[in-house]
């Protein structure tokens, strides 16, 4: 359904405006008006240029339709929704404001068919499940906050946990900027010596019939063979990239490629503790908002992002179903650290599970800025040294043939 911004007069002589979804601009008049809105301006936010009139609307193209919503722009609304509906004001009236005051032209959007959802009768939580990209988490916590009545308090909860993942993740993408731009550039380099420098060089050592060193001959060999089937590795790197992403859909694909990467050497420990953090954030979030606590276990074992680990929630919540502990199967995976599984028991037995994940969820956060700084600094040196090794092997390759013709020459 086509969703339309407008500006209008209140009754109440106040400007106004806002979103609204209808079947044709007519029939959004029709709504605007039987809620007391006196239209000066209507347009269609897909794409139709703003109008005075119902006449000679001009499509435009706009980037904000297709990029996703930031995951800053989400935390910060939702704690602005928190804000206003612990003031006193209704539902429906927050809502309109909080469209007023988003400036990311999707959520604005999203937020303004949640608002005429709940003005026509649904529930929040029904109304953000079908109108965005809003995760089961999101409208479960919701959910459970109008249940209990407070909802504005788990929205802050759920402001709380957004922008504790968006530090995270920005703090991490910080620290391997470098890292990725240092193997980019490596790449721009090689490829340029590869495609452009060499070939010159190649028929310079050609024209002299002299014979070349086994590294020289690998180089002009590797470059020749570069340029003329690069359209065939180019598709075998695509066959590849889809043949992977096909194999990694498949159940036993995704658990034996996760398994693998729990595994890898360095970079295996730096993902495990960044998947168990996000679970136990994402649990203690849910049990702090009201969530059963089986209805929590299936949704945070999603946000780990791993389907082994996956598989040791699922344990988790079948032996709560039995009347079970949740350390238990933790422990007897072998996927969790001690400091988690008795993190875990203390919680169970002392009744403060959620506190006791959110010090393990903190606790992980500062292990994974520290082991990602590690890493980076690792990482540095070594790039670099490959670059340099890669550039000085080419470089070598071609001069030491020149360097000796000028010997003999001698």
């Amino acid at each position: 359904m086509p969703v339309y911004s407008y500006k209008g007069v209140s009754e109440a002589g106040r400007a106004t405006k806002g979103f609204v979804d209808a079947e044709s601009d007519r029939s959004a008049r029709q709504k605007l008006r039987r809620d007391g809105i006196f239209l000066t301006e209507l347009a269609e936010s897909s794409g139709a240029a703003p109008t005075r009139s119902a006449e000679e609307r001009a499509p435009r193209f706009s980037l904000a339709w297709i990029r996703p919503i930031p995951g800053t722009d989400l935390a910060i609304a939702t704690r602005q929704l928190a804000t206003l509906l612990g003031a006193g004001i209704p539902l429906v009236e927050s809502l309109g404001a909080l469209t007023e005051q988003v400036e990311h032209a999707r959520l604005k959007s999203v937020i303004a068919r949640v608002r005429d959802r709940v003005n026509e009768g649904a529930t929040l939580a029904d109304a953000l499940s079908r109108s965005g990209p809003f995760s089961d988490l999101y409208v479960s916590m919701v959910r459970a906050g109008e249940a209990g009545g407070a909802l504005d308090q788990v929205l802050r909860r759920l402001a709380d946990y957004l922008e504790s993942q968006v530090r995270t993740r920005n703090r991490v993408i910080s620290i391997m900027l470098y890292p990725m731009m240092m193997m980019g550039f490596a790449v721009v380099v090689v490829i340029a010596l590869v495609t452009v420098v060499l070939p010159q060089i190649t028929q310079l050592l050609e024209s002299l019939h002299m014979p070349l060193p086994w590294y020289t001959q690998t180089i002009i060999s590797g470059s020749r063979f570069v340029r003329t089937w690069w359209w065939a590795l180019l598709g075998v790197a695509v066959g590849l990239t889809v043949a992977f992403r096909a194999i990694v859909r498949t159940a036993r694909g995704r658990e034996t490629f996760d398994g693998w990467k729990l595994r890898l050497p360095v970079f295996g420990r730096v993902l495990r503790i960044l998947a168990i953090s996000r679970f136990t954030r994402t649990l203690s979030t849910l049990l702090a908002g009201g969530i059963p606590i089986v209805r929590a276990l299936e949704i945070s074992k999603f946000v780990a992002s791993n389907v082994v680990l996956g598989e040791a929630v699922d344990r988790a919540r079948e032996s709560i179903t039995e009347g079970s502990s949740i350390a238990a199967p933790l422990r007897r995976s072998g996927h969790f650290p001690p400091l988690v599984t008795h993190m875990v028991d203390v919680g169970e037995k002392s009744g403060e599970l959620e506190s006791m994940l959110a010090k393990v969820a903190d606790t992980y956060d500062e292990q994974v800025e520290t082991a990602v700084t590690r890493l980076t600094a690792l990482l540095e040196p070594a790039l670099i040294l490959m670059m340099v090794g890669i550039v000085l092997f080419i470089i070598l390759s071609t001069l030491v043939p020149l360097l000796q013709l000028t010997t003999a020459i001698r």
